[in-house]
């Protein structure tokens, strides 16, 4: 009885369109560390937010990678989506390939940021959504290139 009524809640839950970029630069990804404050404070995380209605994810990550780094991308391919069930939310996140254009990243909206190699993003603590796409990234150096 217990499971089939998490189940349902589950099933009920709104559903957090999220869009987030994969900003490499010279051989290395910039991640952010989300506010203490913040659902999952202090895991590191893709750079991104929440979408509005009716707005494209492509623009939602142009507009979230200004307000919160004040930085300009330019945004190419899809890499992964990924649907994540947390207790409290579900997120369907998109993340797509960014090449920075302008400006040098600032920590506007979150506590903290990093360029990082590909040796060195499993020294920082992601959300479990992040899992597949952590595991892509290091099957993929390419990406990287």
């Amino acid at each position: 009885m217990g499971s089939e009524r998490f189940k349902e809640e589950a099933e009920n839950q709104e559903v957090i369109e999220v869009a987030a970029g994969l900003v490499f630069h010279n051989g290395r990804l910039l991640i952010t560390q989300r506010r203490a404050e913040d659902h999952l404070g202090g895991l590191w995380e893709f750079p991104g937010g929440k979408r509005r209605l009716n707005e494209e994810f492509e623009a939602c990550l142009r507009r979230e990678l200004e307000e919160e780094l004040d930085i300009a991308v330019e945004i190419g391919e899809l890499i992964q989506c990924v649907t994540h069930r947390y207790p409290e939310k579900s997120v369907h996140l998109k993340f797509y390939r960014c090449r920075l254009c302008a400006h040098e990243p600032q920590p506007i909206g979150c506590q903290a940021l990093a360029w990082v190699t590909l040796p060195e993003l499993r020294q920082y603590s992601f959300p479990a959504a992040d899992a597949r796409l952590l595991d892509k990234l290091e099957n993929a150096p390419e990406l990287w290139r």
